[in-house]
C-alpha cells in the first residue's frame, strides 16, 4: 500500500485478536508499530512475532481508561521511533448479553469507560502529538456494524459503538484542516477469543451461533486479517480522500 513504509503505527488493544492482525499486517507493509495493551506477556508475543518477521515493533502496557497511562503510551511512542504517523483505535470489551432492565451497573461503567471513554482518550493525545509534527496523520477508530444498527442484549456495547461514530465524525471536521484524516472501522462478526463472550450466557451457544451466519450475505464472519487489511488500507494514501467516514466490513450484514 502506498505510504505506509518507514512511518509509525499505534495499535491499541493488540495483543490479542484483531489488533493483533493490523499490528502485524501494519509490519508486513513495513510501518513501525507500537503495539498496546494491558497484557504484557501477550503483547511482548506480539513484537516477538513481528521481528521474527523482519519487523520493527515495540510493547507498551496502557489500559486505555485511565488518562495518565494514555498520555505516557503516546509520549513513548513517540520517545521510542520519533514519530506517529498512524493510530489505530482497537481497544474495548464485549459485556456480557443481558437486556438493558437487566444489566449490571458495573459492567456498564467498565464498558463506556473503556469503549467509549478510552477512544476519546486516546484520540485526545494522538491528536495532540499530529498536531505538533505539523504534518498531518491518520487515526482509525474501530466502531463496529452494532454502531450502525441496534441488537438486543448487548446494548451498552452498542451505545459506545455508535458513540465512537459520533467523536470519528466531529473529530473529522475539527482536524481536516490541518491534514489529520479521522475514520471509524465497523466490521462485522470477527472470529475472535472476544467473539466468543456473546455466546457465554446462551443456552445453546452452537445454535445461536449458526443463527447468526444467516445474517451475513457472504454466509460467514470475518477472518481477523480481512478487517485488518481494511484499518491499514484507510491509513494509507490509497484513501487520501476519506475522512470522517464509517466504512462496514461486515459480509453483508448492514446491507438488509
Amino acid at each position: 500500500m502506498n505510504g505506509i513504509e518507514g512511518k509509525v503505527a499505534l495499535v491499541t488493544g493488540s495483543t490479542s485478536g484483531l489488533g493483533k492482525e493490523i499490528a502485524v499486517y501494519f509490519a508486513k507493509e513495513k510501518a513501525k508499530v507500537i503495539v498496546s495493551g494491558r497484557r504484557e506477556k501477550e503483547g511482548e508475543e506480539v513484537v516477538s512475532l513481528i521481528r521474527s518477521q523482519g519487523g520493527e515493533a515495540a510493547f507498551v502496557s496502557c489500559d486505555i481508561s485511565k488518562p495518565e497511562q494514555v498520555e505516557t503510551l503516546v509520549r513513548t511512542s513517540i520517545e521510542r521511533f520519533g514519530r506517529l504517523d498512524f493510530a489505530v483505535n482497537n481497544a474495548g470489551i464485549a459485556g456480557v448479553m443481558k437486556p438493558v432492565a437487566e444489566y449490571p451497573i458495573d459492567v456498564w461503567d467498565d464498558i463506556i469507560n473503556i469503549n467509549l471513554k478510552g477512544t476519546f482518550l486516546s484520540m485526545k493525545f494522538e491528536i495532540q502529538e499530529m498536531l505538533k509534527q505539523g504534518n498531518g496523520g491518520v487515526i482509525v477508530n474501530v466502531s463496529s456494524a452494532i454502531g450502525l444498527r441496534g441488537k438486543e442484549k448487548i446494548a451498552p456495547y452498542s451505545a459506545t459503538k455508535h458513540g465512537i461514530i459520533g467523536l470519528t465524525k466531529s473529530a473529522a471536521f475539527e482536524y481536516g484542516g490541518s491534514g489529520i484524516r479521522i475514520n471509524a472501522l465497523c466490521p462485522g462478526g470477527i472470529q475472535t477469543e472476544m467473539d466468543d463472550l456473546f455466546y457465554q450466557n446462551a443456552p445453546d451457544p452452537e445454535a445461536l451461533r449458526k443463527e447468526r451466519m444467516k445474517s451475513y450475505a457472504l454466509g460467514r464472519m470475518a477472518q481477523p486479517k480481512e478487517v485488518a487489511r481494511v484499518a491499514v488500507w484507510l491509513c494509507s494514501e490509497d484513501s487520501s480522500f476519506i475522512t470522517g467516514a464509517s466504512i462496514p466490513v461486515d459480509g453483508g450484514k448492514t446491507a438488509k
